[in-house]
This record gives structure tokens, C-alpha cells and sequence, in this order.
């Protein structure tokens, strides 16, 4: 497996109503670089977003959707996705800062 650094671990929070009504309950949803661990993306919230403790870490793996584009077909590529969960005595992340 190769060298990832925990900038490189998070590459983005994924906004959807679901997880938004999640974070009422401190679960946060990021997608992750495919080949992270559950250890390196809690060690990459941690460290990205001061204050925060994390509690659990659960990962999804996510194929490609099937698209064609006339006779093409071909795969989007797949992905990976994080659901976080911070403790009560946690602060919370501010994923709208630079909106």
C-alpha cells in the first residue's frame, strides 16, 4: 500500500440531505482516498480539524455507475466514502468555512 499522508486521506465532504440530518447527531461524510484505512482517517480529522475527537469510523466502497454516451459504454470510476462519528465532548467541524 502506498505512503498516504493525512491531507491526501480527505478529499472532500459529501453534502446530501441525509448527511446533513446526520451531523445533528455529530456523523460527518467524506470521501477518501480509496486506499485509506480506518486508522488514517481518523488520524486525517483529527489533525484537519483541531478540537475534534473522533469515536467511530465507518467506510463504504462504492463501484462505478454503468454510463454510456451512444455506442461508448464504459464505468465511472469507484469511490470510497466515510462516515465519521465524533464524541459528545467533541467540537464540531465547520465543513462551510470557505463558502
Amino acid at each position: 500500500m502506498a505512503d498516504i499522508k493525512y491531507y491526501d486521506v480527505i478529499k472532500k465532504p459529501v453534502i446530501t440531505e441525509k448527511s446533513m440530518n446526520a451531523m445533528a447527531e455529530k456523523k460527518y461524510t467524506f470521501l477518501v482516498h480509496p486506499e485509506a484505512n480506518k486508522s488514517q482517517i481518523k488520524e486525517a480529522v483529527e489533525k484537519m480539524f483541531e478540537g475534534t475527537k473522533v469515536k467511530s469510523v465507518n467506510t463504504m466502497n462504492m463501484d462505478g455507475k454503468k454510463k454510456r454516451r451512444g455506442m461508448t459504454a464504459g464505468t465511472t470510476a469507484k469511490t470510497k466514502k466515510a462516515i465519521v462519528a465524533l464524541t459528545e465532548d467533541s467540537k464540531d467541524i465547520e465543513i462551510f468555512e470557505g463558502l
